[in-house]
């Protein structure tokens, strides 16, 4: 093999990869600094969400794509709401419905929960076997306070608290 076969092969390559990841960038609402980033990723099975987060809560919390690309506050009723800029959570079939990332009458944006060590760090990865990286681009991602059971009872849209950590999906 010449030189430049194999220069071409490995440009290709790299180039098919960096199409099929992407790294968003996560900030605290409440402080505006950085809690770290989640690598979005295709594999066979659907897209797997890749936290290297820190500073945050421990326990699981409600992991969501939302509507908007944005993470800026909003008024609600006369109060502000941090990350209310993200709309709600991505849902373009519009079943009104939360759910469980793998049944398909729900939200396109129910993720698996996010689990935080005790250290306040997050590092499992989650798989969205519905999601696709086309799916994604252009909205936010959103850590909420609180679990996430997945349902609309007894709390609409699992529970989960308020938003605490947001990103855009560029």
């Amino acid at each position: 093999m010449k030189l430049g076969t194999f220069i071409t092969i490995c440009v290709v390559f790299s180039g098919g990869a960096i199409a099929d990841e992407l790294t968003v960038d996560m900030m605290d609402l409440g402080t505006g600094q950085s809690t770290g980033t989640v690598t979005i990723a295709s594999s066979e099975y659907g897209t797997v969400f890749t936290p290297n987060l820190k500073g945050l809560p421990a326990g699981a919390h409600g992991f969501h794509i939302h509507a908007n690309g944005s993470c800026e506050s909003s008024e609600k009723e006369g109060k502000t709401v941090l990350g209310g800029a993200a709309g709600g959570h991505y849902d373009p079939e519009n079943t009104g419905k939360h759910g469980f990332p793998w049944t398909h009458d729900n939200h396109l944006g129910d993720l698996p929960a996010l689990y935080v060590n005790a250290d306040g760090m997050a590092q499992q990865p989650v798989l969205a076997p519905r999601v696709a990286l086309d799916d994604v681009k252009g909205r936010a991602l959103m850590i909420h306070a609180g679990g996430d059971n997945h349902s609309d009872h007894p709390a609409k849209l699992g529970g989960g608290g308020a938003r605490i950590v947001c990103g855009v999906i560029k």
